[in-house]
């Protein structure tokens, strides 16, 4: 594995490519170790870049597998922002489906995977699945993010190197 530099600019966003325009924050953000370490490597993108990550991450493993697998994974660890992102891009009825999924722990689900995991025995999110599904089917979810994304290019660009790539 070796270091790649990554160009965001303006012709990267104006593609449409939403993997693209994150895949230097999707590349360098740890999720898999702790809340610490996660927010370290978090707060090194920009607000925008946090919001979208994690929304996009919270939508790529609910379609995988329902909010059970959202939260089972590491990358549960990020529903809080995901939580405030969707609000924050004018996504109120995700925000809604997954604020409904936090109330159900009854607690707040916790950062550390494996707590979480323990958290998540009993809980049934079907319903929340089923209405996230019902929701991607007649709301063109990419654009309202492109959108965000374009309305806020600035806090995309990104010229860097990132770790790890082959």
């Amino acid at each position: 594995m070796t270091d790649k530099r990554m160009v965001v600019d303006d012709e990267v966003i104006d593609s449409g490519d939403i993997q693209a325009i994150i895949d230097p924050v999707w590349l360098s953000v740890d999720i898999y170790s702790d809340e610490e370490t996660y927010r370290r490597s978090l707060s090194k993108f920009s607000k925008p870049q946090q919001y979208v990550i994690t929304m996009w991450w919270y939508m790529a493993e609910v379609n995988n597998g329902g909010h059970d697998q959202f939260y089972f994974n590491s990358t549960g660890i990020v529903w809080e922002d995901a939580l405030y992102g969707f609000g924050k891009v004018g996504l109120g009825e995700i925000q809604q489906i997954l604020k409904e999924s936090v109330d159900r722990f009854n607690c707040l689900p916790d950062k550390d995977r494996y707590k979480r995991q323990e958290q998540l025995d009993g809980l049934d999110f079907e319903d929340l699945d089923s209405r996230f599904y019902e929701l991607q089917e007649n709301m063109d979810i990419e654009a309202v993010l492109l959108t965000y994304i374009r309305n806020n290019r600035a806090e995309f660009y990104f010229d860097g190197m990132v770790k790890g790539l082959e």
